[in-house]
């Protein structure tokens, strides 16, 4: 930051007195905040309704999009602390290092009944959920382990296919996180040269979807002119229509402003990130000793006092509070994102409700019909009637199938040569060694086709046995008693009686 610019008008100073009437409402208001937020009342009420709304819609077999924050930034930039801030409990992710080749999809679910957090994974190749973690601090390693052996069994540095944890917890709202890999430079020592294109790739591609806020982190030490990633944000988001810029680790710049136009002129980022974008500048408790989760967001509120007083007192001058407080704290952060989380609750209500009801009336529908089938079953003449129509239908059916039909699908219903042995049981035709392959073994049929190629593997295997020998006496005794009746038959006669005897000796 240059020291050489215009100074700004000089400003009120404040009094020891005033300072400290400041510093006691900001405090006030910090406990406020983490009273009200994390237990009020009318928060949770809200988020029940729309639990409830959003349940029913489930049940119907919907699912609906519910607002999710998609944490973009540079590696280190502080993503995951801001994950743990947000969810309201620390589980160590910070010291995963994880966000660099895996993504992290978080659903946070709000039940009140939950005081303590309980966390889930999906499991990695199906759709279920394995049993709660009990341990807060167990959670890291099971995403390091998780990522390890996924990168291991893919053979690669890093993977798009994300880590689902699913968090039930009475202090977070509804609501899905995605911390997504850090953007990186260099790939690190081992790595293709290829992984930071490959992780640019699959930030962008988390990123793209439109019903997704985008929370991009740059650390307070850099230069608004000299950001590394605020053009890739842009890429995707041009207008920073739905980006949230947050400036991380606020406390490290705090030491640097000394007049009120410094902190006034990097508080507005002028010329930088346009006039409709106003960031937001947070710190966070840097105490990684064991604390309970209470006191882990009363030191995020702690913070935030501290920070506040800091600009009040040892800043010349203050800052402009009125135009940039609202944007300062973590506090104000989460304020914020709650709601533009309710917003979103609120407009998608409507298009729910409208679901909903349809969905009723469908259902009451079925009920009708259903309350018309049963009241029917009562009468003998009808049921007798339907029986008919039933074995009627079947047989019809039964009678295309054996005709040639392709419905059903072959595909799905139809069974190749080998799979009609091995269902059967049977194996190899009985006396034959070999195997008999019909034409069209291959090609999975069913009905009447399946028939003719059973029928054919038949005549296959018939002609494929080997006749026993038959003894110069047996043929001459069955030839000298036909030639003796005379007529043109004998003969024939005579070789059907050859078999005969053969088949009864083999």
């Amino acid at each position: 930051m240059s020291q050489h610019s215009t100074p700004g008008p000089k400003a009120s100073v404040t009094t020891p007195s005033q300072s400290r009437r400041q510093e006691s409402h900001s405090q006030s208001q910090q406990s406020r905040y983490v009273d009200s937020f994390y237990a009020s009342p009318d928060v949770r009420s809200r988020f029940e309704a729309y639990n409830r709304l959003q349940a029913s819609a489930v049940a119907f077999g919907e699912k609906l999009p519910i607002p999710e924050i998609v944490a973009l930034g540079g590696q280190s930039d502080g993503k995951s602390s801001l994950l743990e801030a947000l969810l309201g409990f620390r589980f160590n992710v910070r010291e995963v290092e994880m966000g660099t080749r895996r993504p992290l999809m978080l659903q946070m679910v709000h039940d009140p009944s939950a005081l303590e957090p309980r966390c889930r994974f999906q499991d990695e190749d199906s759709d279920d959920y394995e049993a709660p973690i009990a341990l807060s601090s167990a959670i890291a390693d099971a995403i390091r382990s998780r990522t390890e052996e996924h990168l291991k069994k893919i053979r690669a540095a890093v993977s798009a296919k994300p880590i689902v944890m699913r968090a039930e917890y009475a202090y977070c709202p509804n609501l899905t996180i995605i911390d997504t890999p850090g953007f990186v430079l260099k790939a690190k020592k081992g790595e293709p040269e290829s992984t930071p294109d490959d992780i640019l790739a699959m930030v962008k591609a988390l990123a793209a979807p439109t019903h997704r806020l985008l929370l991009f982190l740059q650390q307070s030490s850099v230069e608004w002119c000299s950001s590394l990633w605020l053009d890739t944000i842009r890429a995707v988001d041009p207008t920073l229509r739905r980006t949230i810029v947050v400036v991380s680790k606020f406390d490290n710049r705090l030491k640097e402003f000394g007049e009120r136009w410094e902190v006034d002129r990097y508080l507005g980022a002028s010329g930088y990130l346009g006039e409709n974008t106003k960031p937001f500048f947070v710190a966070l408790p840097k105490d990684k000793g064991n604390i309970t989760n209470e006191e882990f967001r009363k030191q995020i509120a702690h913070v935030d006092a501290e920070v506040i007083r800091h600009l009040r007192e040892s800043v010349s001058g203050g800052f402009d509070e009125e135009q940039f407080g609202p944007y300062i704290g973590f506090g104000s952060l989460k304020r914020y994102l709650e709601n533009e989380l309710q917003r979103r609750y609120r407009e998608a209500a409507p298009a729910t409700l409208a679901l909903l009801e349809q969905r009723c009336s469908e259902v009451e529908s079925e009920v009708v019909q259903i309350d018309t089938k049963l009241e029917a079953t009562s009468n003998v003449a009808v049921l007798r009637r339907s029986a008919m129509l039933y074995a009627a239908a079947m047989a019809r059916h039964v009678g295309a199938l054996i005709d040639g039909a392709a419905d059903p699908d072959p595909e799905e219903w139809g069974k190749t040569t080998d799979e009609e042995r091995s269902e059967s049981g049977v194996g190899n035709w009985p006396g034959l060694t070999l195997d008999v392959k019909p034409a069209n073994a291959s090609l999975k049929l069913h009905g009447g086709a399946a028939f003719e190629r059973v029928m054919h593997e038949f005549q296959c295997a018939t002609c494929s046995i080997e006749c026993p020998p038959v003894s110069r006496e047996k043929v001459a005794n069955i030839l000298l008693a036909h030639s003796g009746r005379g007529g043109g038959g004998g003969l024939t006669a005579a070789a059907a009686g050859i078999a005969r005897a053969s088949a009864r000796s083999w």
